[in-house]
């Protein structure tokens, strides 16, 4: 591998990495959060913490991380010297407020690495979860702008608004979505 200028790379690039890493040693992983939606809006809206979701162990995962150059700073937690993104480990499996598991995710080539994503779609649904339950303004900017920059299935957005018993919120996000 080249040699990477970690203090200056950019999130998308930093996510190819780490995908191909853990890839290249039978880890799958898929990419959720904030760092879909800095991906998303070009980063309009930037997250430092790629926060991954993998079925694997952390004792599984440790090993590929070390392999190029990360150290264990928590227990799900990895980051590299002079890089200002860092990664964390979340549960397994994928869900958005209390749906089922997703088993349908993007990939998306970063130039570094194939990175496997939430859906555009899902971002959005991810972000409003938070927004929904946690009364979280920041998140809805955020699903906003993942819904202004990609395209995504508003209909879908909503159907899983209804079962999460947020459609006069999803309301609020529809109107702000026309308006902007």
């Amino acid at each position: 591998m080249t040699k990477i200028n970690w203090e200056s790379i950019t999130i998308k690039e930093f996510a190819g990495i780490v995908s191909y890493a853990l890839k290249k040693n039978n880890i799958d992983a898929v990419l959720v959060g904030g760092a879909c939606v800095s991906i998303y809006s070009g980063n309009k809206y930037l997250s430092y913490d790629l926060d991954y979701s993998s079925y694997n162990t952390i004792k599984e995962i440790k090993p590929c991380l070390e392999e190029i150059g990360f150290k264990q700073t928590a227990p799900n937690r990895f980051e590299i010297k002079k890089c200002k993104f860092y990664i964390e480990f979340v549960t397994w499996p994928v869900t958005l407020g209390g749906s089922k598991a997703i088993t349908k995710f993007n990939k998306l080539d970063s130039g570094k690495g194939i990175v496997t994503l939430l859906t555009p779609t899902d971002c959005v649904k991810d972000r409003l979860a938070a927004y929904y339950h946690w009364n979280d303004p920041q998140s809805l900017e955020q699903a906003l702008l993942v819904a202004k920059n990609q395209k995504t299935n508003i209909k879908d957005i909503e159907a899983w608004s209804e079962k999460e018993n947020k459609s006069e919120e999803f309301k609020l996000f529809k109107k702000e979505l026309e308006f902007k």
